[in-house]
């Protein structure tokens, strides 16, 4: 088994239900052993949305990480998910964005991702739950990465999930 975090995001419609399916959906398959409270967070990559609501999932599977991807994929289809433009608004958006101290890429897949440490939305949740994790290609911890991105943009949700 691997531990691997996955992002989740939402910013159309009902996000809370839609990250909660998404939750149910991935436990199915795989075993669930930390979540990072909700964060509202500012639109990243393109402004003129609405403001997402996101979470970052540590989960173990042997599920090899192209397989891995094709599940994630399933499920935002199944929520409704459409094909967009880049950094558009979607109904749920659910990420690989590390998978142990695996570094691949490949023309359809990047661990870890390669915008993680560019991301509070990412980082911020991240470090709740892992914040002494170390990121395989930097060789840096979660949390100091965290320190030079800024991370205003970013807050607690404080509705149940």
């Amino acid at each position: 088994m691997t531990r691997v975090y996955l992002g989740l995001g939402s910013n159309l419609g009902d996000r809370l239900a839609h990250l909660r399916w998404a939750r149910e959906a991935i436990a199915t398959r795989l075993q669930v052993v930390a979540a990072s409270s909700l964060y509202e967070t500012e639109p990243w990559g393109y402004a003129e949305q609405p403001a997402f609501l996101n979470q970052v999932l540590a989960v173990e599977t042997a599920i090899p990480p192209h397989a891995l991807l094709t599940f994630l994929k399933a499920i935002e289809t199944a929520l409704g998910r459409k094909p967009t433009f880049r950094y558009g608004p979607r109904i749920i958006d659910l990420d690989i964005l590390l998978y142990g101290d695996l570094v691949l890429e490949t023309p359809h897949l990047t661990i870890p991702h390669p915008r993680l440490h560019r991301r509070a939305f990412v980082l911020v949740p991240l470090a709740e739950i892992a914040p002494d994790l170390v990121h395989p290609v930097l060789q840096r911890s979660i949390a100091d990465l965290l320190t030079e991105v800024e991370a205003g943009g970013v807050t607690k949700y404080h509705r149940s999930p």
